[in-house]
This record gives structure tokens, C-alpha cells and sequence, in this order.
């Protein structure tokens, strides 16, 4: 079952989210040739708490870290690691945080020095799938519109669409109704409404579609060793439209680049 917030809830999660989209702007600073992932990881942690607020995937469902740090070829649930990050990496950090009892969890994915230009298209495609998806969150569609977006763009350019890890609601827990996969049909699946809040989340890889789990029962890799992209964010629908909750402009305002996000989907 869907769970609507009402305007006040959609507030409180978009306080959450930037929790989320602050820590990642901080860590936008530090993610740089030598750095490891358990480094970010401590950054990260400290970064929440200071924000009045706590982490919010330490402890869900066993998990050992505040932020996954998914490199290369992982295309999600990378632990983080004591092994540093080197010229040409990419690194998906995606985290999450709870404030007023509600989550807030999105990723980014960064390039470590100079990438090669076609992960780095893999990369740009990936976000824009995003944005893609995003605009068919709105009410008289369905799950699988957002889905065949996303898949539909990323399939043009060749890419494998992960079918096996999806997007979903989100709220007071982590993972509500309904699941959003990068893939499906054009109207098929759950019907929008007002006052649903959702985590949309390309997971694009260079190569194949197909994953495998490593053996710390955590890391999620490539079956052809190629790198893997990963984007999110937390949108809800308000007067029948997308409304961004989170926002990369604190990564952005980091890494020196001109916001790419689009007016439409910004709070009025």
C-alpha cells in the first residue's frame, strides 16, 4: 500500500533529504585520488550527526557503515574499504539519514581524476535518465512509465539497465510501496498519487545487465567487470507534479560545476 504524506510530512522529508544532499556536497570536497572509502565513511558519520540527525542505513538490516561506496564495476552495497581510490575510479556514494523519524537517501556517483570518456559518457546518461524518469512521476501515470523512461534512454545508448535492484517509496522506513524499476511498460503497474514521496535510482552499467553478489553477502558487481553508474534522488508529488526533495546543487557547488537541475522540479 502507498503511504501520501501531507504537506507538513513532505517538508520534514525534504529536511532529511538535504541532510543526505549536504553530506554528499561535504564529501564532494574529499573524494580525490588516495582517499579510501572508510575514510568517507568516518567523514560521513560525524557529518550526520552534527546535522542533528543520524545515519540512516548503520544498523538497517545489519548494515556496518553509514555510507555504500560502490567502485568501478560495484554497482551498489559496496562496503567501504581501506584501499585508496586512484586516477580514473568512479565511486557511487550513496547514503542515507533520518531526521523528524523520517528517511532521507540519495547517490551520486563521482569520477576520481581523469575517467575515460566513455565511462564518462556512461556517467552523464545515467543522470539524465534520472531527470527522464522523473518527469513522468506525475498523476494520470503508473510505475512503469517512469520505468520505460529510464529504460528506453539508457537502452539507446547501448547500456544494460540492472532489472534485479529497483527504486521505491520512501517515508518513515526505508523501502516502502511502491518498488520503481529502471524498466518496464508503458502504463503498466501502480497508479500516482497526490502526496507520494519516492526514491528514483538509475543503476546503468557500461556492459551487461546482469550483476553478481559478492561474497561479503553486501557488494553488487558487473558480471562483465565494467563499470556501473548510480544516481538517486527523493521526489514527491505535489499538485500532481515531481517535486524535488533532494538536490545535487551542494555537489555541484563542490565540484565547481553549473547546476544541471531543472527549474520545473525545484520546490516554488
Amino acid at each position: 500500500m502507498i503511504i501520501t504524506k501531507s504537506r507538513e510530512e513532505i517538508a520534514l522529508m525534504r529536511e532529511a533529504a538535504l541532510v543526505v544532499s549536504r553530506t554528499l556536497g561535504m564529501l564532494a570536497k574529499e573524494v580525490k585520488v588516495g582517499v579510501t572509502t572508510n575514510a568517507l565513511n568516518t567523514m560521513a558519520e560525524a557529518y550526520i550527526r552534527e546535522q542533528d540527525a543520524v545515519p540512516g542505513f548503520l544498523g538497517l538490516y545489519d548494515c556496518p557503515s553509514t555510507l555504500l561506496t560502490s567502485v568501478n564495476e560495484a554497482v551498489v552495497h559496496g562496503l567501504p574499504t581501506d584501499i585508496p581510490l586512484k586516477e580514473g575510479d568512479i565511486v557511487s556514494i550513496d547514503c542515507g539519514a533520518i531526521k523528524h523519524g523520517f528517511y532521507g537517501d540519495h547517490a551520486y556517483t563521482f569520477e576520481i581524476g581523469e575517467v575515460a570518456q566513455e565511462t564518462k559518457k556512461l556517467l552523464q546518461v545515467t543522470k539524465e535518465s534520472l531527470y527522464i524518469g522523473m518527469k513522468e512521476l506525475k498523476i494520470g501515470n503508473r510505475v512503469g512509465d517512469v520505468g520505460f523512461a529510464i529504460q528506453n534512454y539508457c537502452e539507446s545508448h547501448g547500456y544494460g539497465v540492472v532489472r534485479e535492484l529497483v527504486g521505491h517509496g520512501l517515508g518513515k522506513t526505508m523501502h516502502e510501496d511502491p518498488e520503481m524499476p529502471n524498466y518496464g511498460r508503458r502504463g503498466r503497474g501502480k497508479k500516482f498519487i497526490e502526496g507520494m514521496t519516492v526514491a528514483i535510482e538509475p543503476m546503468i552499467n557500461l556492459g551487461t545487465r546482469r550483476i553478481t553478489q559478492l561474497k561479503d553477502g553486501w557488494t553488487i558487481v558487473t558480471q562483465d567487470g565494467k563499470p556501473s553508474a548510480h544516481f538517486e534522488h527523493n521526489i514527491a508529488i505535489v499538485d500532481g507534479q515531481p517535486e524535488l526533495l533532494s538536490t545535487f546543487d551542494f555537489v555541484y557547488e563542490a565540484l565547481g560545476i553549473k547546476s544541471t537541475e531543472e527549474d520545473p522540479f525545484r520546490k516554488k
